[in-house]
């Protein structure tokens, strides 16, 4: 594996920087930089520039729309992006449902839908987990029966990251009971504006309301709907959380993170020096760079094997557990870094407009935030828990 750029990987990375420089808003950016609140409006503003531009849909094929870049080409544009305070694109439509259309819908399915996500007229969200499933997705029981043209779905999703602002939701649900659990489950795609459908927020440790539980009852959805064939559908979700999981890692993210971690301890004093000289204070920095290096040069690794045709497998599930936990290593020592100023919490502060006086520092309310809502990482996506036990099986052979 070659660690070093191709000229050509380097004249891409400077297009990159260029476009960042030249259309990023600064509001947005600033906001991005500074861990406050992106409104939905952000998100769209931001998706139109990049379609405008044809990077939106970066690994989706041409033919429908996709700009089909390279995983090394993916991989600068996650290193540029972090770094310069982009938002990370919503991931739902373009990122899981889109990749499962392309791959396993109908020809019908994707004209329809396809251009909807780029367009951003459709917002999609995961109805995956639910108060019993998790982890062990594969013990779902949102129920759909089929009755003539629709299937009548009945259950409950939790989770729903960004569900109140959705049109649309791609599910699994049990269309088999006599079968084993992950041979009876089906991939549909409902409109959230079915009658029967209920949206209930969930807030945060940090006071966002950024998941919710969506609920079915009788909820009416064409047969039409259905991805692929039915009961298949432990095979599309699959297909989709392989690569869900390696992009969970965020090594872009951490190194943006890592970077402000390095200029906020040097700004902050302990004994009338910077926090950043504290030896205690600068070997856990060291550590956590040392890992983040190393699951950088794994997360390559795995770039180079899927651009030579393979596929991200159990080692997904790797950088999915380590990655995160680097993350909330850096989280954690933000928190330390800010001290006691990270304990009394003011929920207007992470408003970018926001002109009252701060409570302490301006970086508190931010960074705290980060830290109760980087909580999740180590559990959704698949618990790391069950991360380690499918890199124990599939890879130690245990």
């Amino acid at each position: 594996m070659n660690l070093n750029y191709t000229e050509e990987e380097l004249a891409f990375r400077d297009e990159v920087r260029a476009f960042l420089d030249k259309k990023l808003p600064a509001d947005i950016a600033a906001k991005v930089k500074g861990f406050r609140r992106l409104s939905k409006e952000d998100h769209q503003r931001w998706q139109k520039i990049l379609s405008e531009q044809g990077w939106y849909a970066t690994h989706w094929p041409v033919e429908h729309g996709g700009v089909e870049w390279s995983p090394v080409q993916k991989h600068i544009w996650d290193e540029e992006s972090s770094r310069y305070g982009v938002p990370r694109s919503i991931p739902f439509g373009v990122n899981m449902v889109a990749p499962v259309i392309i791959r396993f819908g109908n020809e019908e399915q994707k004209q329809t839908y396809l251009p909807r996500i780029l367009s951003g007229e459709d917002w999609w969200c995961q109805g995956y987990s639910e108060p019993g499933a998790g982890s062990d997705l594969a013990s779902l029981k949102t129920r759909a029966v089929r009755e003539g043209d629709h299937y009548i779905v009945n259950g409950q999703k939790t989770w729903t990251t960004l569900g109140q602002h959705a049109n649309m939701i791609f599910c699994l649900v049990r269309t088999n009971t006599e079968v084993k659990a992950q041979e009876g489950i089906s991939f549909l795609l409902i409109d959230m504006d079915t009658p029967g459908i209920t949206v209930r927020p969930i807030i945060t440790l940090e006071g966002e309301h950024e998941v919710n539980e969506v609920f079915f009852e009788d909820v009416k959805v064409p047969v039409e709907n259905l991805v692929g064939e039915e009961d298949k559908g432990w095979t599309y979700a699959k297909y989709l959380l392989t690569y869900e999981r390696t992009g969970l890692a965020g090594i872009g993210l951490s190194k943006a993170a890592l970077s402000h971690l390095k200029e906020l301890a040097s700004r902050r004093l302990k004994n009338g020096r910077p926090l950043l000289e504290d030896p205690t204070f600068s070997q856990r920095i060291a550590e956590v760079e040392i890992d983040l290096t190393a699951a950088g040069i794994s997360n390559l690794r795995i770039i180079a094997s899927v651009e030579g045709g393979g596929v991200p497998g159990a080692e997904s599930s790797m950088l999915k557990v380590k990655g995160t936990e680097i993350r909330q290593a850096i989280n954690d020592l933000a928190r330390r870094a800010i001290g006691p100023y990270a304990l009394p919490f003011v929920e207007e502060e992470l408003e970018l407009d926001y002109d009252g006086e701060f409570l302490s520092d301006e970086n508190a309310a931010p960074l705290s935030a980060q830290y109760f809502n980087n909580r999740k990482l180590s559990i959704f996506g698949g618990s790391n828990e069950i991360q380690k036990n499918i890199v124990s099986k599939m890879i130690l052979g245990l």
